[in-house]
């Protein structure tokens, strides 16, 4: 720049000099932010020699304070991104380095969904689906975890692309495994899904079985906070803002993005 600079222009000289060095930090800096970014966003691959997983996976791990989620937590907030791999060596350098969930305390959670789907009924992956729940006696469920992500890995469940993750919770007096699918009103998955669940988890044939839409959990949700204003359970603003306007005057003023299972 200032090698084209003319005689006449010599008193701007140190002004174009100051500015072109500026421009080039500023250059230079969102070059790294954007490289920086750019690893961030990189995807998982297989790595030499490994063997690949039919999909690349995300672990999530997600706590909160026990009792009706208050308005200052959120979902988003909570939710910690834990890692994402693409190969069965990559799961097990990730699974081999967490704790299992029978050694988690309080009200934790374990989430492992596809990558790109959050694990909130609200994405778009997830709003017309819905989940099998399993709730378990303590003891129980750092085995059957292992198995049903085993299980999933392994597209054991043979629904096509159907399935969108799993989630195991912690809670005091019990602990509840569940796996979410894409499309609710398919009953012929749903079904292979629970029976494949049945026989991968090794479950008596008297273990109650829950299936849950995700829309009936949003309406659990609203008749909760009919009675008591206080509680924000799994809503975000967005999801809100589609609400019809009778339904959003009975969430009150309040909304959170917190979600439970």
């Amino acid at each position: 720049l200032t090698e084209n600079l003319k005689d006449d222009d010599s008193g701007d000289h140190d002004q174009n000099e100051e500015n072109s060095t500026q421009k080039d930090g500023e250059k230079e800096k969102n070059d790294k932010d954007k490289a920086q970014n750019s690893t961030k966003r990189k995807a998982a691959v297989p790595g030499p020699a490994e063997h690949p997983l039919q999909y690349n996976y995300t672990f999530w791990y997600s706590r909160r304070t026990p009792g009706r989620p208050t308005s200052s937590q959120s979902y988003e907030q909570n939710i910690k991104q834990i890692g994402t791999f693409a190969s069965v060596e990559q799961f097990w350098r990730f699974y081999s380095h967490m704790v299992r969930p029978g050694d988690l305390t309080g009200h934790s959670d374990f989430h492992l969904f596809k990558e790109g789907i959050k694990p909130m009924w609200e994405d778009d992956a997830n709003k017309n689906g819905g989940k099998w729940i399993i709730r378990l006696r303590k003891g129980l469920a750092s085995r059957c975890w292992e198995n049903l992500i085993l299980a999933m890995l392994g597209e054991q469940f043979m629904v096509g692309e159907e399935i969108c993750g799993a989630v195991v919770s912690v809670r005091f007096q019990e602990d509840i495994i569940s796996i979410w699918n894409k499309t609710a009103s398919d009953q012929a998955t749903t079904a292979r899904i629970r029976d494949t669940l049945r026989r991968v988890l090794n479950l008596p044939p008297n273990t109650i079985m829950e299936y849950k839409t995700h829309t009936d959990s949003i309406k659990y949700v609203l008749r909760l906070t009919c009675q008591d204003s206080g509680s924000y359970p799994q809503l975000n603003l967005e999801s809100r803002a589609k609400l019809p306007k009778l339904q959003k005057d009975l969430l009150g003023v309040n909304m959170s993005g917190t979600a439970w299972v």
